[in-house]
């Protein structure tokens, strides 16, 4: 059975309040060495630090705000939490980013939530989980810059374009990719393949973004391998050696205290 990492996961959303245990442990029945819960806001961030200590070794949490929710960032109040959170074991900061699909948040104020959440980065040398939605643009400069400071980072559910993924990958960032890797309307092979194998990583985002066939339905953890075994197909990979160097890769950025078998 092929191990994997989940390297990005909402599993303290309301989707799982029913069934966390029972979803928990079918990841770990189908290869999850470890799974990384996402805290895209400080909210779930601390429900998110609830799961990983009730699951130490196996879940880890990190802690940041989403541009979507830029407009209400308090430099002060939510430096202070997301430092506290990285202080008390978070693994990275974030989820964070830009969005301007959907622009929940003036632009000007996504910039501003998402260099402070980089320059929290570098100071503390954490890891950053970026969301960048038709953003490409200042998505690419502003990894530029950061990684130019140090800061290492992933592009999570990364669907390209090509010239965001060599921003990322110029700055020493790593790529994520979900379960929109297994849909129909899929034609980015080349961005998998053209991944460096140490930089390259697997995630559900679920409860979003199920993989086929479970697409439509509520995503888990456990459907990392779906996701997998495209990414193994597209790097002409055995899925078993595709798992364990995305595993590997996922300990070694996120600095996860899970082993391989």
């Amino acid at each position: 059975m092929p191990i994997f990492v989940d390297s990005h996961c909402h599993l303290a959303d309301t989707a799982f309040d029913a069934d966390l245990d029972a979803v928990i442990d079918r990841a770990r029945v189908t290869g999850a060495v470890a799974m990384v819960a996402i805290g895209e806001s400080l909210q779930s961030a601390a429900r998110a630090e609830v799961i990983a200590r009730r699951y130490p070794g196996l879940v880890a949490w990190t802690a940041g705000v989403h541009p979507h929710d830029a407009a209400s960032f308090d430099p002060l109040r939510d430096v202070a939490e997301i430092r506290a959170h990285l202080d008390r074991g978070a693994v990275a900061v974030g989820e964070c980013g830009l969005d301007y699909h959907y622009d929940h948040s003036p632009r000007a104020l996504q910039r501003r939530a998402f260099a402070e959440q980089l320059a929290i980065a570098a100071d503390t040398g954490r890891p950053v989980v970026v969301h960048s939605r038709e953003a490409v643009e200042d998505t690419a400069a502003m990894v530029r810059e950061a990684g130019a400071q140090g800061v290492r980072g992933v592009m999570h559910c990364f669907t390209g374009p090509a010239e965001l993924a060599t921003a990322a990958l110029d700055a020493g960032w790593y790529l994520s990719f979900s379960g929109v890797v297994t849909f129909k309307k899929w034609d980015a092979d080349a961005l998998i393949r053209d991944c460096p194998e140490d930089r390259f990583l697997v995630e559900t985002d679920a409860p979003y973004l199920a993989p086929v066939p479970h697409r439509g339905k509520r995503n888990e953890p456990a459907y990392t391998s779906l996701t997998l075994a495209h990414v193994a197909r597209a790097r002409g990979l055995e899925v078993d050696a595709a798992g364990r160097l995305c595993a590997a890769n996922a300990i070694r950025l996120f600095g996860l205290a899970a082993t391989l078998p």
